[in-house]
């Protein structure tokens, strides 16, 4: 451990950016629950004041750093890990949609977790090795959830990764999820502002609609278009969220009656009924946002075998959706 105490300065990249996110960048072996305890404890502290892990640091913030446990050695690191076999570099570089000398995107499938935990051994976060370790490695900016699939984005430097994520914290970073949905939501496009708060503890925890002024709340907003219909059942709808909360996009669209297909967490009888033999019907399918050194970044994620399943199903394809489905939208709210 550090027996020193460091004061640290936001950088214009950073500006935005959450407590965690800071001390996950640059120190990936504190977890949460070593964080957690730091600032409740006050021994991290931002401009001389307790913040929490979801405090968004301002450009020339000072961050107080308390001692922190060592980094586990490269080889320990390894250890953990495990070295990837000749099969996995391959199946890591195969998810590539774009690479250039600063990001790297991936088609993440379903059913692969973003990060590791108690049981969970394999993840796109171990697989990242394939491109090397120390300052070779890429650095995860954003996540999915595991059974969601679609576009991720990683910093291939911690530049470029800092750039990205503040793009992510100021809304620069425009969305679209596809998703199937049992039903047709009426308006056929508007506004979700519902707030969400977690409820339970670990794999048994869920979101839930709450009130603003409920401890624990937090905003959340989604905008959403629907692409086609398979008649009264089923709708195939554009989701873009404006904000990051956990399981967003799944509470929302069952917060307004419309579940998203395959989902056994936030399922109601009409959507269960639907979904026999259906993974989860989510997919980021684009994403535009500004590039960390030049111009602006689009990348597209094809159709990744699960949700492909429930697009031949209900008889869509994936050419009746326009390019960018909100760009005629109108901002129609639901609560």
């Amino acid at each position: 451990m550090s027996n020193e105490v460091k004061t640290l300065y936001v950088t214009d990249g950073e500006d935005g950016v959450r407590v965690d996110k800071f001390f996950k960048r640059r120190w990936p072996h504190i977890n949460h629950i070593q964080l957690n305890k730091l600032l409740r404890s006050g021994q991290v502290r931002v401009d001389g004041g307790r913040v929490k892990a979801d405090t968004r640091l301002s450009t020339g913030s000072t961050v107080r750093v308390p001692p922190l446990p060592a980094a586990p050695s490269e080889d320990q690191q390894k250890r953990e890990r495990a070295i990837l076999s000749p099969h996995e570099v391959k199946y890591a570089k195969s998810l590539v949609l774009y690479e250039d000398e600063d990001v790297i995107a991936i088609n993440k499938p379903a059913g692969l977790a973003v990060q590791g935990g108690t049981k969970t051994k394999n993840h796109v976060d171990r697989l990242l090795s394939a491109w090397g370790e120390g300052l070779e490695r890429p650095r995860l900016v954003h996540r999915l959830d595991r059974d969601t699939s679609g576009v991720l984005l990683l910093g291939k430097t911690p530049n470029a990764a800092a750039r990205l994520a503040g793009a992510f914290a100021r809304r620069k970073a425009h969305k679209t999820y596809w998703a199937l949905v049992a039903g047709n939501p009426k308006p056929e496009e508007g506004y979700i502002d519902t707030p969400l708060i977690k409820k339970g503890f670990n794999d048994r925890e869920i979101v839930m609609p709450a009130d603003i002024k409920e401890q624990g709340a937090e905003a959340a907003e989604t905008e959403y278009v629907t692409i086609s219909r398979a008649g009264p059942r089923v709708s195939w709808m554009a989701l873009r969220p404006h904000t990051g909360r956990t399981h967003q996009l799944r509470a929302h669209m069952k917060a307004i009656g419309h579940s998203i297909l395959g989902d056994p967490k936030y399922a109601d009888e009409k959507s269960g009924e639907l979904s026999v033999g259906l993974g989860l019907q989510l997919h980021h399918r684009r994403i535009e946002l500004p590039h960390p050194t030049h111009g602006t970044l689009i990348v597209e994620a094809p159709l990744d075998p699960v949700i492909e399943a429930g697009f031949a199903r209900f008889g869509f394809t994936p050419d009746e959706a326009e390019t960018d489905p909100f760009a005629k939208s109108g901002k129609k709210r639901s609560r």
